[in-house]
């Protein structure tokens, strides 16, 4: 069988199946042994099939994923991102559009130190949104710094996504958690500037409300034991990857540690708090053990078939310039992310975009951070935003879809020029990684 039908074979399984609403991992597992049966030689193919599964989840460049969800499912089960909320709204007082500020400042927070970008989201607009919309907010002014935040917690490390793109593609993990850390901070502080400009021109959109009235110690009280261990814990993750203290796992390790002992040092670790925030991490974990599991192994046989070399060889004759050909893995990327969720671009696309990055020798972490913005441009790119859903979720039953996608489209367009700033500035993306 020519690679060109193997390909439209494997990649037309997987979209069937994806298309009846069969979970992304058993789509590709389905595809995995019909391909291994076909090219790997009948049962023997099998066989290397379920080695080749084991030897996939039994990767260590994938354990910080656990750790990193461990330590955000602590705060949120023990409450004390809820205290951090708070604390943070007890400072930002007198700005435009105060309750989006707070949504984004305290995002860009839990984002340091939570690996989970959907469970940011749905907490900030469980919490925040309620009140916005009560003290007379305009709608797309309440969710859409929301959702934007959630979308840059992919970005800042610890990033549960950064590191199974890494894992599957052989880029340098700590390379991407630490090039992500810039993007994603600038990204953030522009989404403060646009919603404080915006509320100062026109006022109505976000009424002043009243404001707490706590002044000196007891103001900051709340901030300096609920909001600085949690920077403390983010530079203890960071800064260990920086300075070469660490490698991902270890700073993993030693940021759910930490998280742990500031739980219980503040009495919010209890049994029934740890036993929930294990349960929330091995479930996300296991769900994605099953997609690495997946995508591994579907890598493995395109390979096999000849299509991933087939493909480079195409690309490299078709006589576009590594740039042109750079630009549309990039738009491939972002048309994917208008209809399926993240994990299944990365299954499909990185065993076909790699071979590329690495005959063309582009930077493979200034690549990698540009995935992962495009990724985020998924998260918020209607029709099937994840984002999207979960705002959806969580606001009243009287707002609508079409609602939520116009409060998302501006920070979608800030998302873009982001993008477009890293391709013609990678230093952005890079320079930060090559002082590690």
């Amino acid at each position: 069988m020519h690679w060109t039908e193997a390909l439209l074979l494997l990649i037309g399984g997987v979209s069937i199946l994806l298309a009846l609403g069969a979970p992304v991992a058993f789509a590709f597992i389905a595809v995995n042994v019909v391909g291994a049966f076909l090219f790997l030689g009948g049962e023997v193919g099998l066989l290397q099939l379920a080695r080749n599964m084991v030897n996939s989840v039994s990767n260590f460049a994938f354990t910080p994923i656990p750790m990193f969800l461990l330590m955000g499912d602590i705060l949120f089960h023990t409450g004390l991102a809820i205290k951090a909320i708070d604390a943070v709204s007890l400072v930002i007082r007198r700005v435009p559009a105060r309750l989006s500020v707070i949504a984004l400042v305290a995002g860009t927070i839990f984002s340091a130190v939570s690996g989970s970008t959907i469970a940011t989201t749905a907490m900030l607009g469980a919490l925040l949104l309620p009140e916005m919309l009560k003290r007379g907010y305009e709608r797309k002014l309440a969710m859409g710094p929301i959702m934007a935040i959630g979308g840059v917690d992919m970005l800042i490390p610890p990033s549960g996504l950064a590191v199974l793109l890494g894992g599957l593609s052989g880029i340098s993990i700590s390379g991407l958690l630490i090039g992500g850390l810039i993007p994603g901070l600038a990204l953030s502080a522009v989404f403060i500037g646009y919603i404080v400009v915006i509320a100062w021109l026109k006022p109505s959109l976000a009424p002043t409300g009243d404001i707490p009235d706590v002044e000196g110690w007891q103001r900051w009280r709340p901030f300096v034991f609920n909001v600085v261990p949690l920077v403390v814990i983010m530079f203890m993750v960071i800064g260990s990857m920086v300075l070469g203290w660490a490698t991902p796992t270890e700073s993993a390790a030693v940021g759910a540690a930490t998280t742990l002992v500031y739980a219980a040092a503040f009495r919010a670790l209890t049994w029934k708090a740890l036993k929930n925030a294990l349960l929330s991490t091995a479930g996300v974990t296991g769900m994605i053990m099953f997609i690495i599991l997946g995508a591994t192994t579907f890598a493995q046989i395109l390979a096999f078939t000849g299509a991933t070399t087939g493909i480079a060889a195409v690309v490299t004759e078709s006589g576009l310039s590594p740039t042109a050909i750079l630009i549309g893995m990039l738009g491939i990327l972002i048309i994917l992310g208008l209809f399926i969720d993240q994990a299944s671009i990365m299954m499909l696309t990185v065993p076909l975009f790699m071979p590329l990055v690495k005959k063309f020798g582009f930077d493979e972490v200034w690549f990698g951070i540009m995935y992962l913005v495009c990724m985020q441009l998924g998260l918020l790119s209607p029709p099937f935003g994840l984002l999207l859903f979960t705002m959806k979720g969580v606001a009243p039953p009287e707002i609508s879809m079409g609602e939520v996608i116009r409060a998302a489209i501006p920070y979608l367009l800030f998302g873009m020029l982001l993008l477009a700033l890293i391709f013609f500035v990678p230093g952005i993306a890079t320079w930060l990684p090559s002082r590690m």
